[in-house]
């Protein structure tokens, strides 16, 4: 069992997460670097821990993600609808409570392109009267 490794891919925005969680201490690596080197910020590692917290396997697995794409929040939320997938794979009686934290659902929001006449996707220019 301990030579189990399961894969998901999670997605948010333009960051594409590709995950693989195995049993284990509780180790991050993420793109070849340590979980607190490559998000420096508290708020994200609370999101990308959320799948963890919420089944209750905090410490019990190790992740190796590469990410690729979008920004740092977006990288954060990729990485945990990728984790929360694999978790799934690995136990699907975990799925109603990932399903009730929201971890599962894809995020569908994108950034709305720029319409042409508009200075950006809804932002006009300025009106002068005289």
């Amino acid at each position: 069992m301990a030579s189990q490794i399961f894969y998901a891919t999670g997605k948010r925005k333009t960051s594409v997460a590709r995950v693989w969680v195995s049993p284990g201490q509780g180790k991050f690596i993420i793109n070849k670097r340590a979980l607190d080197a490559y998000f420096p910020r508290e708020i994200h590692r609370m999101k990308i821990r959320q799948p963890f917290d919420v089944s209750d396997t905090l410490g019990k697995y190790d992740v190796m993600a590469t990410v690729k794409g979008g920004g740092l929040t977006g990288q954060a939320e990729a990485l945990r609808h990728g984790i929360a997938r694999a978790l799934l794979s690995m136990d699907s009686t975990l799925r109603p409570y990932l399903k009730k934290a929201g971890v599962l659902t894809r995020d569908p929001r994108r950034k709305e392109r720029k319409k042409y006449g508009l200075k950006a996707a809804r932002r006009r220019f300025q009106y002068t009267k005289r």
